[in-house]
Parts: structure tokens; C-alpha cells; sequence
């Protein structure tokens, strides 16, 4: 196997402590691994590796990664975290996002991730990799951040070649565990996430190739997060920021010695694959490793609400605008949708709080259909029961449709709809991709447009716009103190 990281080379903050050694070398097994190639793989990438509409892609989920987490900083389960936090106490090395500025609103890195974490992950609008089922901005972003405030001498170049090691390590281990996992249960934001954060952490503080591995076996043995929490638990939000703080504690821990599983991802007995998923497929860890990027093949989030109903949602928005359509006109609703998508959604709607509201189709659809539109103030504790909704959303049944299930996992996020009208007509419309992913993807300024919007009420505009303007120019940045300022 072709090596990718040199070790000698000094890589990321200049004031990070030393790299130390591991005692224990690695078995021939482990040393030739998927495992192992992936974490030389992060260990070694360097900017110049990355291709040049990489790096634009990559500055728009940076700059929806800060609008998001700038979004969710005031929810309520995001502030009950960031008052726990707080309450403990912790060195002033990395900022609070959305908290105000000073002392106040500074804590420890590993607590400040815990927090950002759980914001950008805290109102359903952070970036999507299809395959994988992993939000990558809402982990990557704040602990690339947090890390280069907290670390003086890390340049723009060091953060987006990081945030890409990271994106690509944790797609790859979400592609390899397929639907499985989530199907048996586990949230993949919360138990695949740890991977994400860690190689974005351990490429950021310089890891060499063997200490990213163990920081990828510590991670990969702190990753929870249990599916029955989109049913209304404020705990959902909290799988994106702890996976967040696992990923940097397990580089931390690695940059000191501390040593994890070796072969974490294609351990057949205990392993993340073999265990979380059961049924993998492990030749998507390396598969076209370096060549083939899935950081490109991320998407944006254009609805507040989880991914899997945003065909729907398209599909019958396009029949409603078309056919100037009413609630009134409408005697009934089918939707068709692969088995993912159908266990992720498609469940009886019931007003169980806002995480619920944004997990569930009937929900989504019934406000789209009565209102005309779904923004962000649809989901509020004041209007997730609203009696002309529930009783709407008998009016839409879902079904698993074969034609779907049938063209594969590619096609997961895909729906059929057909609108009944009282007045006996029948009308049909296909979303094979929703809006914002790869296969349909949005224009810069559109992303720029959700950024605008999601932080409306927490900046100044000026602010705002100078957000944009830093990022867009992010591989020039000499460090990111102007930047973190703003935030």
C-alpha cells in the first residue's frame, strides 16, 4: 500500500503540544487495514491535494455550517447545554458561538465543540451526504474552529484541508455501515459523527498517520445515539454536538499516547461495522480514496426538517404552484418512498414537541399544503398541534413504493406523489432528487440566501456580510481570530 502521510513534516497550528509516541506498534494486519489507510489518508492530506471546485464546495458548507450553528446558539436545548457548560467552568480557549462576546461566553475547546456542536445540529438545517446519512458541517466546522482559536499559528489552508479529512473519513466509515445501522436503530449522526470530528481534529493538530489511527479507534468506541429520540426528545440535538466533543477528545487523547482500537472499522467481532451495522459493505472505506471525493457529494438542507421528506415536499410544491392548488381542493394525498425513508417519516403524526414535528411527513406536508409554504416558524411549540393540521394530515397516506426501493440506495430520498381533487382529478409528479443534493444542487447565492436568513435574528447585517466575505476568501486567511470574532 501506497503511504500519504509524511510524518516529518510539521503540519497545522505551530503551537500545539508535541506529538508523542506510541509504545505499541502495530500488527501487520492492522497496519495494511482500511482502518489504517484512512487514517494516513487524513494524516497526510495536504491543500494542495484538494481539487479546485472542491474547495469552493467546501467554503459554502463552512459558510452554511456557521449560519447553522449561529441559528440554533438561542434555541432551548442548545442553552440548556451552553448553561451546564457554563455553570462548570473551563478555560477561556474557545468561543460560545451566538452567546455574546468576552470572557462570558469562553470555555474549553472540548465544551465550546460540545456546545457549537449541539447547535448546528439543533434545528434540523445542517449539510446532508446522502450514503453516509451524516451531517458533516455541524462537526467539522466547530471543532475546526474551535481548535484554530484555541491554537494560534493555523492558517484559512489548514482549516479547510482539516474540514475535508474529516468529511471524507466519516462518509466513508457512514457509506460502509449503509442503511443498516440506521435500520438497526442508531443515529448515525451520533455514532458515525465521532469520525468526522476526529480526523478534522487530528489533521488540524498534526497527528502523524499511527496516532490518527488510534484517535479513529478512540472515536469509534464513543459514538452513541439511539433513534427513538426523533420522536420528541430534546436529545437528538444533542447526538451532533456530543459526537463533536467525542471526535476532538479521541484526537486529543491520541496526540498524547493514549492508544484505541486499531482496527475499529473492520473489526469482525466489537467493531463499528460489525457491530452498529452487522450488514456492510467494507470496500466503501477505500473505495477511490483521494480520487473520489464524498466531501464533494454533500448537499444542503432547504426545508427545516429532516431530509428524507424534502422530495415530498418538492413534488408537491411543484404540483401546488402549478395547478394553483388549495388545501380545499384536496380529498386525498399518497406518497410513495423507499423503506428508509418510510420508517424515518412516515410515521402517525402526534404534537410531541418540535423535534418530532421536523422528523415526520405528515407534519411537513400538512403545513405545506395549508399554508402554502414551511419555514423555520413553522416549528414552534405554538403551532406544532394546530388543529387544522392534524386533521389535514389524515387526508395523506404514505406507502413504501417499489419503484424506488428497486433503483436502490441512490435513489433513497426520492418520492412519488399523486394529489386526488375533489373535483375528480388526479395529478402526479416525481421528485427522483431533492432540491440541494448533488443530482439537483443549489446556486452559491442560494446558499448565501439560507445563511442570510439564519442568522437574521442573531447578527448585525454588517456582521453577516462580512462573515461571507472571510469565508468566501477562507484558504487566504492568515488565521481566524477576525472571523471567530464575528461569531
Amino acid at each position: 500500500m501506497d503511504k500519504v502521510a509524511n510524518t516529518s513534516k510539521s503540519q497545522g497550528p505551530q503551537a500545539r503540544p508535541p506529538q508523542t509516541a506510541h509504545a505499541q506498534p502495530l500488527d501487520q494486519a492492522q497496519a495494511d487495514g482500511p482502518t489504517r489507510r484512512l487514517a494516513e489518508f487524513a494524516a497526510g492530506l495536504q491543500y494542495e491535494d484538494l481539487p479546485t471546485d472542491l474547495i469552493a464546495q467546501i467554503r459554502l458548507h463552512v459558510l452554511d455550517g456557521i449560519g447553522v450553528c449561529l441559528q440554533g446558539a438561542q434555541l432551548p436545548w442548545t442553552r440548556y447545554v451552553a448553561d451546564m457548560v457554563l455553570a462548570e467552568g473551563g478555560n477561556s480557549a474557545a468561543t460560545l458561538w451566538g452567546h455574546g462576546g468576552g470572557a462570558a461566553a469562553r470555555t474549553s475547546v472540548s465544551q465550546a465543540v460540545l456546545v457549537n456542536g449541539t447547535a448546528g445540529h439543533a434545528f434540523e438545517m445542517d449539510d446532508i451526504h446522502k450514503e453516509s446519512i451524516l451531517h458533516p458541517n455541524s462537526l467539522a466546522v466547530p471543532v475546526a474552529f474551535a481548535l484554530a482559536q484555541a491554537f494560534p499559528g493555523c492558517n484559512g489552508r489548514d482549516v479547510l484541508t482539516a474540514i475535508v479529512a474529516g468529511y471524507e473519513v466519516g462518509t466513508r466509515a457512514g457509506n460502509a455501515a449503509t442503511t443498516a445501522l440506521f435500520l438497526n436503530g442508531f443515529h448515525p449522526q451520533g455514532v458515525t459523527g465521532p469520525f468526522v470530528a476526529a480526523a478534522t481534529a487530528g489533521r488540524l493538530l498534526g497527528l502523524d498517520g499511527t496516532a490518527m489511527q488510534h484517535a479513529l479507534g478512540i472515536a469509534g468506541s464513543l459514538g452513541a445515539g439511539l433513534m427513538a429520540a426523533q420522536e420528541g426528545a430534546m436529545v437528538k440535538r444533542l447526538h451532533g454536538g456530543r459526537a463533536a466533543q467525542a471526535g476532538l477528545q479521541a484526537a486529543l487523547l491520541a496526540q498524547r499516547g493514549f492508544t484505541g482500537i486499531e482496527n475499529i472499522l473492520e473489526a469482525e467481532y466489537g467493531g463499528y461495522l460489525s457491530a452498529f451495522a452487522r450488514d456492510y459493505r467494507i470496500n466503501r472505506l477505500t473505495e477511490g480514496l483521494g480520487e473520489d471525493w464524498e466531501a464533494g457529494k454533500v448537499g444542503f438542507k432547504m426545508y427545516p426538517n429532516v431530509t428524507s421528506m424534502h422530495a415530498a415536499l418538492d413534488a408537491y410544491r411543484y404540483l401546488q404552484v402549478k395547478h394553483e392548488l388549495k388545501a380545499d381542493d384536496i380529498e386525498r394525498i399518497e406518497v410513495g418512498c423507499g423503506r428508509m425513508t418510510y420508517v424515518h417519516v412516515a410515521w402517525p403524526y402526534k404534537p410531541a414537541g418540535v423535534t418530532a414535528a421536523q422528523m415526520n411527513l405528515f407534519y411537513g406536508l400538512s403545513v405545506l399544503a395549508l399554508r402554502g409554504r414551511l419555514g423555520a416558524d413553522d416549528y414552534i411549540e405554538a403551532r406544532i398541534a394546530d388543529p387544522a393540521v392534524l386533521d389535514f394530515s389524515s387526508r395523506i397516506h404514505a406507502f413504501e413504493d417499489e419503484r424506488i426501493e428497486s433503483r436502490g440506495p441512490a435513489f433513497r430520498h426520492a418520492a412519488t406523489v399523486k394529489v386526488f381533487t375533489r373535483s375528480g382529478a388526479v395529478l402526479e409528479h416525481d421528485a427522483w432528487a431533492r432540491r440541494g443534493s448533488p443530482e439537483s444542487p443549489v446556486t452559491p447565492a442560494e446558499v448565501e440566501e439560507k445563511f442570510f436568513l439564519n442568522v437574521a435574528q442573531r447578527i448585525p447585517g454588517d456582521a453577516a456580510h462580512r462573515i461571507v466575505e472571510l469565508v468566501g476568501g477562507l484558504e487566504s486567511l492568515p488565521d481566524i481570530e477576525a472571523l471567530v470574532a464575528l461569531l
